[in-house]
């Protein structure tokens, strides 16, 4: 039996459900710039989510509170 220098990962394709982003260091003469933009991409995507969300919430907020005061 050979012994592995390397642990077996298992390489998903698809995202991750929870959200997080996972990165690994590997030494390489040249980056993968492939890698680097789905990477750059993915948290920019992300970051625009938040945002979007933050700003309908606060808006939802908005438009309730002038519900109420028109009462």
């Amino acid at each position: 039996m050979s012994m592995r220098s390397k642990p077996n990962r298992r390489r998903s394709t698809t995202p991750r459900r929870d959200g997080k982003i996972v990165v690994r260091g590997v030494q390489r003469d040249r980056p993968d710039l492939r890698k680097l933009s789905r990477a750059v991409i993915a948290m920019t995507q992300a970051e625009a989510e938040r945002e979007a969300q933050a700003q309908h919430e606060h808006k939802g907020a908005q438009h309730h509170h002038e519900d109420t005061a028109d009462e």
